[in-house]
């Protein structure tokens, strides 16, 4: 599932939508015995209801399967940031918890720590679709005791989508594969010269992105520095966080050269929280984006019922991986991220509500889903299914990166080293911060997310 555009919302304002939602919501899942109340992310835009349609038919299957029970949901629509805050409100209750919530794979750590969630353990081992998950899917919804506290359903890649048409008047290659850094800026500069009136590259940024910031942006950047071997933002072996180094700033340097240079979107669009949808929306699909430093999961806005329809998308779009710094070994980057069903500590029904992700994730349903919402398998008996790989173009290209993917260090503190990023990256995309100072500033929110559990590389 994507990682959305953020917007961070003072906390009274927050704290009102939440209470709201929590109005809305009505009473908590322990109300009904025979009901579950299911919670999941509702896509901000109104044409895309991938989500809710596949749940509708798990639905089905699900009621007629077990006879008198039924399904309820509860949607929440908002960006990433108010549904991260939405979320924590109704778990925190008996009242309000619903039986099974969509968690980030990002935040769900920091939901464990607050003992918002409960372990699965004693489900999945007596559930034998497990074995068929594949174990980096599921050490990213393991808490630092050892638990399994949610059930992936796929995950994804990052990329470089290329608009063919613009490249063939910039004089670039239609099969274009960038393979240091500076081949990806000068591809940009050729477009910004040669094609006038179009967004040469776009590299989301700045807090109102939010999590697409770190980790479409930056992220990208900061692991295809230094070996690609050792986890430039996490050190496991002394369990402390690294401070901006020379890598850090080189990614800060990449990101201020592209605003400064104006090869990027305008800064107001750029730090507009719903820039992503636009992306999606209309500058691709419209020819006015060269080159998008984006996810594997950008097709599902174009499938058949979307609402901006976009069937000749592979013809149009070329797709790159992203390369690292110098070309030096592994010689491209991904990360991957993803969601999990997980079920709140404060649950009426969650034995009812692992029947629900057991329906949810047969061999069917799951790989109807990864091609519905264009994700990318994490069930082995799936990702070795002709029938997934030839679903869609792009799988293959998205699916063959998690061999070279990194995963964001997931601890409880990642969500505030995360803001720390996109504070970093939106003074140098404005301007109004050098990269030098802006690495600083970022060492000492550093210092503060992590109670000083910091080591200099």
């Amino acid at each position: 599932m994507p990682v959305r555009p953020t917007a961070a919302l003072p906390p009274l304002l927050a704290a009102a939508l939440a209470a709201a939602t929590l109005t809305a919501c009505g009473g908590g899942s322990g109300s009904d015995p025979d009901t579950v109340k299911v919670s999941f992310k509702q896509s901000t835009d109104n044409s895309v209801k991938v989500m809710d349609t596949y749940l509708a038919d798990i639905k089905k299957q699900f009621e007629k399967a077990n006879p008198g029970k039924k399904v309820e949901f509860v949607p929440i629509k908002a960006p990433d940031s108010e549904y991260y805050t939405k979320l924590q409100q109704m778990l925190r209750s008996p009242k309000t918890a619903p039986d099974l919530v969509y968690e980030d794979t990002f935040l769900i750590n920091s939901d464990i720590t607050s003992g918002y969630l409960k372990p699965l353990d004693p489900y999945l081992a007596k559930w034998r679709d497990w074995d068929q998950f594949i174990d980096t899917a599921k050490a990213a919804a393991k808490g630092e005791d050892g638990k399994t506290y949610g059930v992936p359903d796929g995950t994804d890649t990052r990329g470089l989508w290329f608009d063919k048409g613009i490249f063939a008047k910039a004089g670039l290659p239609s099969d274009w594969r960038p393979r240091t850094w500076d081949d990806v800026l000068d591809a940009a500069r050729t477009i910004k010269k040669k094609v006038p009136g179009v967004t040469p590259l776009n590299v989301y940024t700045g807090k109102p992105a939010g999590e697409a910031a770190t980790m479409q942006g930056f992220e990208m950047l900061l692991y295809g520095t230094g070996d690609g071997a050792s986890d430039p933002l996490y050190d496991k072996a002394s369990k402390k966080w690294i401070a901006g180094g020379k890598g850090f700033r080189d990614a800060l340097a990449f990101v201020e050269t592209v605003y400064k240079e104006k090869l990027g979107p305008d800064v107001s669009d750029a730090l507009d929280p719903n820039f992503g949808t636009r992306v999606r929306g209309e500058l691709l699909p419209e020819g006015r984006l060269g080159i998008d430093l984006d996810g594997s999961w950008l097709p599902q806005d174009w499938l058949e019922g979307s609402g901006h329809e976009w069937p000749e998308w592979s013809e149009k779009l070329g797709l790159a991986p992203m390369p690292t710094q110098n070309g030096q070994a592994p010689g491209k980057v991904s990360m991957s991220g993803g969601w999990t069903w997980a079920i709140p500590a404060k649950a009426g029904n969650p034995d009812l509500a692992f029947e629900f992700v057991k329906t949810m994730q047969t061999k069917a349903n799951a790989q109807k889903w990864y091609i519905a919402n264009s994700g990318i398998a994490v069930r082995e008996d799936v990702a070795a299914d002709p029938a997934y790989v030839d679903a869609q173009p792009g799988i293959k290209f998205f699916t063959d990166l998690v061999a070279s993917t990194h995963y964001r260090p997931a601890y409880p503190a990642y969500p505030k080293v995360s803001t720390a990023i996109q504070e970093a990256m939106e003074g140098v995309t404005t301007g109004d911060v050098s990269v030098e100072d802006a690495a600083k500033a970022y060492d000492e929110e550093l210092k503060s997310a992590t109670d000083g559990q910091v080591i200099e590389k």
